[in-house]
């Protein structure tokens, strides 16, 4: 068979990019196929300094635009300075059997943009929690086997945070931290001699704060600590697809970037038991096409690229490519959230801090740690949050008039912290994804429908968030402490993962230790969508390493002459 490429990856965001990179600088000519429109860094970012005051409506979505056009994405960080980065619910439509909130970036660089940067290595506390409690199947791995590429993406990509010596939550290749208030310090302090096993360590960011020679030499510096990041950054000091991956890939000059294309379905031929082509459709003329590769990487985010599985059926697989097991669209994932608290730090008038820290304090899992402890939940949950002071806003609303109330103005405020959980979901197979079987977009593709739930586990893990967060917060001295405790919507953390997962037999699980498709060999899934578990901490940070190691696997598979 001739082909086109070596490799076609779908998808440019954060596994996509790495994908393209890890690809091209092995040799292979690689297609990089988005649907969205191209986004080009430090072109492309047209409010990253628009002032404040240049912008409309403060920032804020107006009602009807937010109710015709954002009912979803709202739930997002959406505003007027970054609009144009999130899909318009009206023209991408789905189906919520039960609500579920979907957010998407179709653009080169997808959701690589506007993620909040929080990056945590897994341990095999996370790899092994499915195996120990029965719930899900086994991860085929271990993180002996994932801790090189974690080493490998920290390294590229970035990660500014400390060396914490957390068995559970493994140090990594680290750029310094940003540092923790005065405040923050203290709370620290407080907290760990009354808990014993509880910790509050500087978050852990894709921020820049001491580049390496290549980060340089791609054009990225320092993080400006600006709170900007979501506009686009054209010191490229966060890591996305347009200041990294795709720079790198592109220098190999192996890379072809295809925007502006849907991805219809995938080719299955019986006979080689391969892809054998990817259906294109171009989003202006609708024009159609296919396009052949050795090896195609699927990347384009948890349900999208299980909505493009599922689409792509013959008389093999008529459930969806590769799909024997029956498990494609099963086991839906996202974290939990709404269990917290908050409260007022006294004193501390003469600190302060200095620009806007992309992160601040994380408080890493403590409970079902060494063993199962006597709680009405299995897994577990951290905290992110931090300090910050009040500033001329909270007087801004109060009565006053001449030269004191002026003075007032210019005076910072009390010392506020916070803190609020996100906990790990457990893998059950009623929380699934399916395709619709009337209702199709523009392109011939069936709408994904969506049907996931919180359950019991979930619910009780909120409530003991906020009770837990509230006996520290209490413990540090804090007062007016306030406890939160309201499960959300599954998809509002933006966390999903699951539908297409690895596990070691190819009868319960869709791929295998290397994201390989057990019944399609040429076909690789890398994004969340080959999780078998959430774990409680961000997850972008094992899309990367588990991207590279299945491409490193990939190339040794074609030289071998396998693939």
């Amino acid at each position: 068979m001739s082909y086109d490429f070596d490799a076609i990856v779908i998808g440019s965001g954060v596994s996509g990019g790495w994908a393209a990179k890890e690809l091209t600088e092995k040799g292979l000519k690689t297609l990089v196929v988005e649907r969205g429109r191209n986004v080009r860094h430090r072109i492309d970012y047209p409010t990253e300094s628009t002032p404040p005051w240049a912008i409309p409506f403060n920032a804020r979505i107006p009602q009807a635009e937010r109710d015709r056009d954002y009912p979803t994405q709202i739930r997002g960080q959406l505003s007027q300075y970054n609009k144009h980065f999130y899909v318009k619910d009206s023209e991408r439509p789905y189906v919520q059997e039960k609500p579920f909130v979907w957010i998407r970036g179709d653009q080169v660089g997808g959701k690589s943009l506007l993620w909040a940067r929080q990056v945590y290595r897994w341990s095999d506390l996370d790899f092994s929690a499915n195996a120990k409690d029965g719930h899900g199947t086994d991860w085929p791995l271990r993180y002996r086997d994932i801790a090189p590429w974690y080493d490998h993406v920290e390294r590229f990509a970035g990660v500014a945070g400390n060396r914490d010596g957390i068995a559970h939550l493994p140090d990594g290749v680290f750029q310094p931290a940003f540092g923790l208030t005065d405040p923050e310090l203290f709370i620290k302090s407080k907290v760990e001699a009354a808990f014993p096993g509880r910790y509050i360590i500087n978050a852990r960011v894709a921020n820049l704060t001491q580049p390496t020679e290549e980060q340089l030499q791609l054009g990225r510096a320092p993080c400006q600590a600006r709170n900007q990041c979501n506009r686009g950054c054209s010191f490229g000091a966060y890591f996305s697809s347009q200041s990294s991956t795709l720079p790198a890939a592109e220098r190999t000059g192996n890379l072809t970037l295809l925007p502006d294309t849907v991805v219809h379905s995938l080719v299955h031929d019986p006979i080689s038991k391969r892809v054998s082509a990817v259906r294109l459709i171009d989003t202006r003329t609708k024009a159609s096409r296919e396009v052949r590769a050795r090896i195609v990487f699927v990347c384009a985010s948890t349900l999208a690229s299980t909505q493009l599985l599922l689409n792509s059926m013959d008389e093999i697989f008529p459930n969806g490519i590769g799909n024997s097991s029956g498990v494609l669209g099963r086991y839906l994932m996202d974290h939990v959230w709404g269990g917290g608290a908050s409260g007022t730090v006294p004193g501390f008038e003469q600190s302060f801090y200095r620009g806007r820290r992309p992160g601040a304090v994380y408080v890493p899992r403590f409970r079902n740690v060494e063993s199962t402890d006597a709680l009405p939940f299995l897994r577990g949950y951290g905290y992110q949050g931090g300090s910050s002071r009040g500033s001329w806003g909270s007087v801004g609303a109060k009565a006053g008039i001449g030269e004191s109330f002026k003075a007032q103005l210019g005076r910072p405020g009390g010392w506020g912290f916070s803190i609020g959980g996100i906990g790990e979901m457990l893998p059950r197979y009623e929380n699934h994804v399916s395709l619709d079987p009337r209702q199709r977009d523009e392109f011939g593709v069936p709408l994904l429908r969506v049907s996931c739930e919180y359950s019991d586990n979930e619910r009780a893990m909120v409530r003991d968030m906020a009770k837990a967060a509230g006996e520290m917060l209490r413990a540090a001295g804090l007062t007016d402490v306030k406890e939160d405790a309201e499960d959300d919507t599954p998809g509002v953390v933006i966390h999903e993962v699951g539908t297409a997962r690895m596990g070691l037999d190819p009868r319960t699980s869709y791929l295998n230790a290397f994201s390989q498709s057990h019944d399609v060999p040429n076909l690789f899934v890398t994004d969340g969508a080959a999780f078998a578990s959430s774990s409680c901490v961000n997850p972008s940070l094992t899309f990367m390493a588990l991207t590279a190691r299945a491409a490193d696997y990939a190339v040794t598979q074609i030289k071998a002459g396998r693939l």
